[in-house]
């Protein structure tokens, strides 16, 4: 005679699938390229279901909740959070380069040419978005999607569903990872910057030895051939630069999760 299904059992079922799913759906909501505005919202949810159940068979049990109840609610929190919070992380390492593009842009005099950014919504300079446009390449081909998913499959284990997850201390990290990411992005653009600056020394001396010459006339093309020269020049450090910067942010995450164990 077939066993007969409780509402504790059934209680079991959806709740072993909705937990995780929150965290997943949280990490997508806030995950770059993924999580951006061009993509639709339906494809981002058939992609956080479809992940949930990848990750599902890895899941430790969960904690039988009242699915109406504050403390379904308050696990529902916790678990975006979570995910927002991981999704986040990721965020910081693309504004790094981001960050760089915006930099050399001002200083190279390319900062009129902007455009709008369908993922943020704001109006960055073509640089900014060349080199996020890049780094969304070298992130793709690196299987770097792959990494991240491991990373969230991996937390489950180490932050187990329940009302414990973020702590202050993860806050604080997050502050001081901003402040990496201006040192990460000032790093990237440092040579180039240096040599702009070379190049307006020479101007001067230029200015200085033939007065005649209308530096503002002559000095403003010449710098923008020249800084474009310098950005093309530059693109055979930005493969190293992006696995120094997501290593980096993969380290990150592996860390706190593991200290969470």
């Amino acid at each position: 005679m077939p066993s007969q299904i409780t509402d504790a059992m059934i209680i079991q079922w959806v709740g072993g699938f909705l937990w995780p799913f929150f965290r997943v759906a949280g990490f997508f909501m806030a995950v770059p390229l993924l999580g951006s505005q061009t993509l639709p919202a339906n494809i981002r949810l058939l992609l956080a279901l479809v992940v949930t159940l990848a990750i599902l068979p890895m899941v430790p049990d969960v904690p039988q909740i009242d699915l109406i109840s504050l403390e379904a609610f308050l696990v529902i929190a916790q678990q975006v959070l979570v995910g927002v919070a991981f999704g986040f992380v990721v965020q910081i390492i693309y504004q790094v380069f981001a960050l760089a593009g915006q930099m050399y842009a001002m200083q190279a005099g390319l900062g009129f040419a902007s455009m709008a950014d369908p993922a943020n919504g704001v109006n960055t300079t073509v640089m900014a978005q060349f080199l996020v446009i890049g780094a969304n390449l070298l992130f793709v081909t690196m299987n770097g999607h792959l990494a991240l998913i491991q990373i969230l499959a991996d937390s489950f284990r180490m932050i187990p569903i329940g009302f414990s997850g973020i702590d202050r201390e993860f806050f604080w990290e997050l502050v001081n990872l901003g402040g990496w990411m201006f040192a990460a992005a000032f790093l990237i653009v440092i040579p180039g910057i240096t040599a702009l600056l070379m190049v307006q020394a020479g101007l001067g001396i230029v200015t200085r030895a033939a007065p005649q010459l209308n530096i503002f006339s002559l000095g403003f093309p010449f710098m923008m051939t020249f800084s474009l020269l310098i950005a093309w020049i530059g693109l055979t450090t930005l493969t190293p630069h992006f696995e120094h910067v997501f290593e980096f942010g993969l380290s990150f995450l592996n860390d706190w999760i593991e200290s969470r164990a």
